[in-house]
């Protein structure tokens, strides 16, 4: 009996290690895991390819977070199949938090509008971290362009439908979907020419292959530094910082309230712990802060964005409804 009393103890004690192993290692980390996060290499997934604008500002916060953490950071492009393969790769990721991946607005708010099927979905496949940054687009036009202004643009589209072309570089992204907003807005009809990437696009612009495209500071900007295309004016309420010689649509001759911009935001999978999502939220939004951010954002023609997780959960909803409403305006529909 007193052999058997002991084995039952023995046999108590290995059940409550075992509990201590299982059931009391998550309220541990809740407590105080999140303070040691990350433990092991930390991977931004990024859909964009090397050298963009987007990718630049990764690498930016990448390096940043490893120096925070003292841990290693990594951004992966995987670009291509309008983004669906970073998609993929990060649903088979971890949830911990150390696989993040990087989706702009088309990826969050376009997309579920212009795809019948969609290989994921927003609300059940992200946990949205912070935005990274707000872009507007400029109207670029060759530097030989007869346009000079973007009423010159418009009126030369009324005066011959269908013979004026814009390019992008896919169906659905924010150029077409911005170009195709324009068309809507001034009631003219133009042709939309698709390039393979982005260098191709402003090349074929330069070219004089196109007769204009919209682009950010940080796709198009190189081109108009080499003194290849030109800028007839932004797409935004007032004019960017850095290009203050560059009119507004409005002011040059274009539809009032004609804006259309780009944004960028960190998401990570459902499941991965509340405090290690804050965590990351502050520790990006602390990365992204700094003097030297803000002037390489002034070079890309980025505008810092940091709400609140509930104010851009409200302006996700609203960016997804005026793109349901360009796409529906345009017609555009893909498998």
């Amino acid at each position: 009996m007193r052999n058997d009393s002991v084995n039952m103890k023995r046999r108590h004690l290995a059940m409550a290690m075992g509990l201590l192993a299982t059931g009391v290692a998550a309220p541990a980390f809740a407590q105080s895991g999140s303070a040691n996060w990350p433990v092991k290499p930390v991977r931004i997934i990024n859909p964009f390819p090397v050298g963009g604008g987007p990718d630049g500002v990764a690498r930016l916060v990448a390096d940043k977070l490893s120096r925070t953490w003292n841990q290693s950071v990594v951004v992966e492009n995987r670009p291509g199949g309008n983004g669906f393969i970073a998609i993929a790769a990060f649903k088979q990721g971890a949830t911990d938090g150390t696989d993040i991946i990087q989706l702009d607005n088309v990826h969050l708010a376009a997309y579920p509008h212009l795809f019948k099927k969609l290989p994921y979905d927003v609300q059940k496949d992200f946990e949205i971290i912070t935005p990274l940054f707000r872009t507007y687009f400029f109207v670029c036009v060759p530097v030989n362009s007869p346009y000079q202004s973007v009423g010159d643009l418009i009126a030369a589209a009324k005066a011959n439908p269908g013979k004026l072309n814009y390019g992008s570089w896919s169906v659905g992204n924010p150029v077409h979907l911005g170009s195709a907003l324009l068309e809507k807005m001034t009631g003219t009809k133009m042709e939309h020419v698709i390039y393979k990437e982005t260098s191709q696009l402003y090349q074929g612009v330069a070219n004089g292959e196109l007769d204009f495209a919209l682009g950010s500071s940080g796709t198009a900007g190189p081109m108009v530094r080499a003194g290849k295309l030109r800028l007839l004016a932004i797409a935004a309420p007032e004019r960017l910082p850095g290009y203050e010689n560059v009119p507004t649509v409005a002011e040059s001759g274009g539809p009032a309230n004609y804006f259309v911009t780009g944004w960028n935001a960190f998401a990570v999978r459902p499941g991965t712990p509340a405090e290690v999502q804050r965590k990351l939220r502050t520790d990006v939004q602390a990365a992204l802060s700094g003097p030297d951010v803000k002037e390489k954002f002034q070079t890309f023609g980025y505008v810092q964005y940091a709400p609140t997780p509930e104010e851009f959960k409200v302006f996700m909803a609203a960016e997804s409804k005026r793109f349901e409403e360009v796409i529906k305006a345009a017609g555009l529909s893909l498998e």
